[in-house]
């Protein structure tokens, strides 16, 4: 079992700069590909980054990409999503989730935290 807990959110002015983090614990966190994804009200679960088990490979959706920054600290057991020029659609609770590949698709993930809020104002 790994757990994973989200910290970061909150509420932030369009343009503005949030980092998210992602802290895990249980079974070795260096093996697993981490990712995050966001859901809106009323819409579905969207991938958002994601990097595999070293930081080395990461991949992004083309509504972030050049705003966001995924990275990860495996001796912190931590993942993080720094979010820059933050827009009103970004608003939304993030999920991270760890897996055993750095796939796009949530349904290759196997561990979930609780979320964060993340809501930009216009």
């Amino acid at each position: 079992q790994v757990q994973l807990v989200e910290s970061g959110g909150g509420l932030v002015q369009a343009g503005g700069s949030l980092r998210l983090s992602c802290v895990a614990s249980g079974r070795t966190f260096s093996n697993y590909a981490v990712g995050w994804f966001r859901q809106a009200p009323g819409k579905e679960r969207e991938f958002v980054a994601t990097v595999n088990w070293s930081g080395v490979m990461k991949n992004y959706a083309d509504s972030v990409k050049g705003r966001f920054t995924i990275s990860r600290d495996n001796p912190k057991n931590t993942v993080y999503l720094q979010m820059n020029s933050l827009k009103p659609e970004d608003t939304a609770v993030y999920y991270c989730a760890a897996g055993r590949g750095w796939y796009t698709g949530a349904t290759e993930y196997d561990y979930w935290g609780q979320g964060t809020q993340v809501t930009v104002s216009s």
